[in-house]
């Protein structure tokens, strides 16, 4: 029985290694986000803004908790998944964390190109949004950091680099 929760701050590459390293390993594939949209049928963003965040994080939590009760699966979690309740600590008991490294600037470039998508990020570019990512990474990296694995995702440009990013992490799990 396998259990991947794959965690990182938003454009670090969760739901595009965690797609790939599930086709590699034939493993089934749960995007978190993706899960709690289908259940409410409604946005992340329209259940952030009609019910806010704190109603959000407990139903985050819910569904964290129910994904987490299915075998052989890689889950990617939204970026503040690991930092509220005890849900880092529930994800390292049911399974591996996968903390995907990214540095500021790659993250701000990945951000910027699909920023109009995440609301507190649509008026920010340039230096205001790598003073944004600096700070919430800073007060994230706490949660981030517990994961069982840290792997750095920065090369994350073809296809080719992911598929290689993911062989290197079927390596790195079996050698662990």
């Amino acid at each position: 029985m396998q259990r991947i929760f794959f965690i990182g701050y938003m454009g670090a590459g969760k739901t595009t290694m965690g797609k790939e390293f599930s086709m590699q390993t034939g493993l089934s594939f749960i995007d978190l986000d993706v899960f709690i949209e289908n259940r409410y049928h409604k946005t992340i963003r329209q259940i952030f803004e009609e019910k806010g965040e704190t109603a959000f994080r407990e139903i985050e939590r819910k569904a964290l908790h129910e994904v987490a009760d299915i075998e052989n699966t890689v889950i990617s979690t939204g970026g503040g998944t690991p930092c509220f309740f005890d849900n880092m600590t529930f994800m390292n008991e049911k399974g591996t964390t996968v903390y995907l490294k990214v540095s500021i600037d790659e993250l701000a470039r990945r951000v910027e190109l699909n920023k109009n998508a995440r609301p507190v990020l649509k008026n920010l570019s340039g230096d205001g949004l790598k003073q944004f990512i600096s700070k919430t990474l800073a007060e994230r990296s706490v949660y981030y950091e517990q994961a069982k694995i840290i792997f750095e995702a920065e090369q994350m440009i073809t296809e080719n680099d992911v598929a290689g990013l993911c062989r290197k992490l079927q390596q790195y799990c079996t050698e662990s």
